[in-house]
């Protein structure tokens, strides 16, 4: 803790916005709290990009090489056929931003890890406890707590996903939970000796797709999906008993053929399976008072946009910079928006017909996807493929806020 500070501020959710807000908070003097209503820090999770504006954010927070050290071995992607035939590869991007493996692939629970080791010495986790209450006036924020008493704090920042209960909070049902129709349920299953360290796409009828991926610890992340209705559905994480999802997946699965056999056993007995509906947060504001978001709980731009960690870690970046450059906290506000807003924006802007371009409801549709990355991965067509896979993660002219940064004796740094 620096001898002066600029205030306390909370932060709701430990996954990867939360801590790296916490990390660039601290730079600038301020305390930092982070409450996270699971009971320890929740390490599950699948793959990740880091790339664009991203990845100089962890060049300036020094974690570069630490993320590269952790990276899942990914060497790219291969759509494959039922008896497990290439169709099409595409290596992995060897750029900031490209292909649709970054060069930067880790999963989601080492960066957050990553992220935790990173500011524990120097910010309050709270495990197992949540936010229920928000009261602000002119001065800060009193802050009710489903198990702690009550506190004050200059700022409450919520982290806490797509689903945020801290956003539902103060600004209700104003931002717009926008389903994408892909229901996807992700489990870690063992590796066998035929795996390899390819990101490997199966389509089968019925808007249905398997992939396995690598990771860093000798097993494998699989990924079921299939198409919904988005009309009659919520984005955001699913709640069912996993007993109940397991024999739903059983019966949407038994005859989709490749390895869906092999994943349906493996997630009967993996313990950190879950499901979401995949989607998009459209928030007319990031801010109310004393309150404010930041990544998913604000702009999540869904998974198969490729851009939610960058997203998480820039605006973070941009958040913390703001407020330490600014007197007045509405002023900050403004300036995070008007900064991200932008980039927000052109990474929400998915390819037209994702994700069901990818996930072709009948064999017509899979036989002409097929055929359609075939070409994409040719090198007479490559960089229109590279285009299609390469989301904007370099559309931010980054601020530079380091002369903000408090020095070892409590002052600004030059």
């Amino acid at each position: 803790m620096h001898p002066t500070t600029r205030g306390r501020v909370l932060i709701s959710g430990a996954s990867i916005a939360g801590p790296a807000l916490a990390y660039w908070l601290h730079r600038y003097g301020y305390d930092t709290v982070i409450v996270e209503r699971a009971p320890e820090l929740r390490t599950g999770g699948q793959n990740v990009d880091v790339r664009g504006a991203g990845r100089e954010v962890s060049r300036r927070m020094g974690i570069e090489d630490d993320i590269r050290a952790a990276t899942t071995g990914e060497v790219g992607t291969r759509f494959v056929g039922p008896r497990g035939r290439t169709v099409a590869e595409f290596p992995a991007g060897t750029s900031d931003s490209g292909g649709a493996t970054a060069e930067l692939e880790v999963l989601r629970g080492d960066l957050a890890r990553l992220l935790v080791d990173r500011t524990t010495d120097t910010t309050e986790y709270r495990y197992g406890d949540r936010i229920t209450g928000i009261a602000q006036d002119h001065a800060g924020a009193t802050v009710s707590f489903e198990h702690a008493p009550d506190e004050r704090f200059a700022l409450v920042v919520a982290a806490d996903g797509i689903g945020s209960s801290t956003r539902r909070l103060v600004f209700g049902d104003e931002p717009e939970i926008r389903s994408l129709g892909l229901e996807t349920t992700y489990g870690t299953i063992p590796r066998t000796a035929a795996d390899d360290d390819w990101w490997r796409w199966y389509n089968a009828p019925g808007g249905r797709s398997i992939t396995l991926r690598p990771d860093a610890h000798g097993t494998i992340r699989a990924a079921m999906s299939i198409v919904t209705d988005r009309k009659h559905e919520r984005a955001g994480s699913e709640r069912r008993d996993l007993d109940a999802q397991r024999r739903r997946l059983h019966t949407l699965f038994a005859d989709a053929g490749w390895e869906a056999r092999r994943v349906l056993e493996g997630f009967d007995r993996s313990d950190d399976l879950y499901s979401e509906s995949i989607g998009q947060v459209r928030a007319p504001r990031w801010s109310d008072g004393r309150v404010a978001l930041v990544g998913d709980a604000a702009y999540c731009a869904s998974p198969v946009s490729g851009m939610g960690t960058s997203l998480s870690l820039t605006g973070a970046y941009v958040l913390a910079g703001e407020l330490a450059a600014h007197v007045d906290h509405r002023d900050a506000l403004r300036g995070y928006e008007r900064i991200m807003r932008p980039y927000v924006a052109q990474a929400q802007q998915l390819p037209p017909g994702t994700p069901r371009v990818a996930n072709p409801k009948s064999r017509l549709g899979i036989a002409a996807f097929g055929v359609a990355v075939r070409i994409g991965s040719t090198p007479l067509v490559g960089r229109l493929g590279d285009r299609f896979f390469t989301p904007p993660a370099d559309a931010i002219d980054l601020p530079d806020y380091a002369h903000l940064e408090v020095g070892p004796n409590g002052t600004l740094g030059a």
